[in-house]
């Protein structure tokens, strides 16, 4: 098991910023390919919705410390209202619910586990917060069987962008060996190091 020290050192707070900048320039950018996917189907649109909640998992996955999800995620939408975001200040609004609800999976697994469901899980709650945030701006305002698949394939969308994708995108960056320089080594490399 990974050991992991609980408090945030400044260089996770400037790793996270980092994220948070990337991400908030690839959310503005996806505000273009969320607005063309709408054009294929009802609802189309939700297909790429889970890119949007992508800051906070991968933070997490990356880092492995507490609250660093909810800051990535909250960073990173002000960073795309800053840069124009068609939601403008609403954005930040979803920024911080996504980042919270996705911190909450990581506190009930108490920051052990860092696999692709429990990722994957964590953007299907930031799924959840942002579903709490249209329903106070009257964005889900439709008939049952429209709130379903909208929400439906939001659902999915959240668990294949901060799960299937965030888990291979930081599994290629352990390939590198660049995550050794961010986390704290593990006991085998301790044990390695004792041969």
């Amino acid at each position: 098991m990974q050991q992991t020290s609980k408090g945030l050192k400044f260089s996770d707070v400037l790793i996270t910023v980092v994220i948070a900048l990337v991400f908030g320039v690839l959310f503005k950018v996806w505000d273009t390919v969320y607005s063309a996917s709408k054009l294929l189907f009802p609802q189309s649109g939700q297909l790429t919705y889970g890119l949007w909640f992508m800051a906070g998992p991968f933070a997490y996955l990356l880092l492995r410390k507490p609250g660093v999800a909810f800051v990535a995620s909250s960073a990173a939408a002000i960073i795309s209202m800053l840069l124009g975001s068609t939601w403008a200040f609403e954005t930040v609004v979803y920024g911080v619910v996504q980042g919270l609800a996705a911190e909450l999976v990581f506190l009930l697994v108490r920051y052990r586990k860092h696999s692709l469901v429990v990722a994957g899980v964590a953007g299907m709650m930031s799924a959840v917060g942002s579903f709490c945030v249209d329903l106070y701006f009257g964005y889900a305002g439709y008939e049952t069987w429209v709130l379903v698949l909208k929400y439906g394939l939001r659902f999915f969308s959240a668990f294949v962008f901060c799960g299937v994708f965030a888990y291979l995108l930081i599994r290629a960056l352990e390939a590198t060996g660049v995550t050794k320089s961010i986390r704290p080594l593990s006991q085998s490399d301790y044990a390695a190091l004792n041969k």
